[in-house]
């Protein structure tokens, strides 16, 4: 009896033992959490990443550590540098913030960082497709539209100046009148659904923020882009062009209010005594 009545007690002593291990471990981790957050805001990133690897260690279950390391990864990444070392970085920051979404799939940090990262590295399509999900998941928020339009524009314009160089021509955002008719049909199939969608989405985002001027500065670069596509037809050219001239207004005229905006916003935080 005295022995089975051992076992009990032995086993709550290693219960206990096991808790106060584990809470022990919980605030170590929380102590590196903290360590490397305040690394992260000096953008000592690798320092940075440090601190959450050891955190992750002491907590495996800290989500908060997982998503900081691979924000502090993703901080590392140089846009449009397409090294070995460039690339794999860019893939532990996406494998960080994907087995966030494997838990919580609409995790809009996550999704947005993912999206960001694919355009760093020039997976514009992919990027889409992520800021797609954003939009999904928050149909209010103008930067993810924004972001599709930008992208759209961005695969549109390289499309130009490829086929504009074949022509022997350089871009000169008028749409170009002087290519040949076979630069415009070239044109209209690489471009016509990005210029379309661009604008689409482009519109939204001013829609949702009426101030935005980057959106309304690609939405001027985007009707330059559709301008291209007017094989022709001067007066259709024209009336893009006239659009390029509306958004490039609106845009300055959104640009000076957001300033204003701003040094208001910086009196009023003054105190005048």
């Amino acid at each position: 009896m005295k022995f089975t009545a051992r076992i009990p007690v032995t086993a709550a002593l290693l219960a206990l033992l096991l808790i106060t291990a584990t809470g022990c471990n919980r605030l170590k981790a929380r102590d590196q959490l903290t360590k490397g957050v305040q690394a992260f805001k000096n953008a000592r990133y690798e320092e940075a990443v440090n601190h959450f690897q050891n955190s992750i260690a002491l907590d495996p279950d800290y989500e908060d550590a997982k998503l900081y390391l691979a924000t502090a990864y993703s901080y590392q990444v140089v846009p449009n540098l397409d090294t070995p070392e460039n690339l794999a970085i860019a893939q532990k920051a996406m494998d960080g913030f994907n087995a966030v979404l494997a838990k919580n799939p609409n995790d809009l940090t996550a999704l947005k960082q993912i999206a960001s990262i694919n355009r760093n590295i020039k997976k514009f399509d992919v990027a889409k497709e992520y800021e797609k999900k954003v939009i999904a998941i928050a149909p209010n928020d103008p930067e993810a539209y924004y972001t599709v339009g930008f992208v759209d524009w961005t695969l549109a314009y390289k499309n130009a100046i490829t086929i504009l160089a074949a022509d022997g021509l350089t871009d000169q955002g008028d749409g170009n009148p002087k290519k040949s008719k076979g630069a415009c049909q070239k044109l209209q199939a690489a471009n016509t659904d990005l210029v379309n969608e661009g604008l689409q989405y482009l519109n939204k985002a001013v829609e949702l923020n009426p101030t935005y001027d980057d959106a309304m500065q690609y939405l001027q670069l985007t009707y330059r882009r559709k301008a291209d596509l007017e094989c022709g037809d001067e007066a259709a050219r024209k009336a893009d062009m006239a659009q390029v001239d509306s958004w490039i207004q609106k845009a300055m005229g959104a640009r000076k209010e957001n300033e204003l905006k701003k040094e208001k916003a910086t009196q009023g935080g003054v105190s005048m005594q």
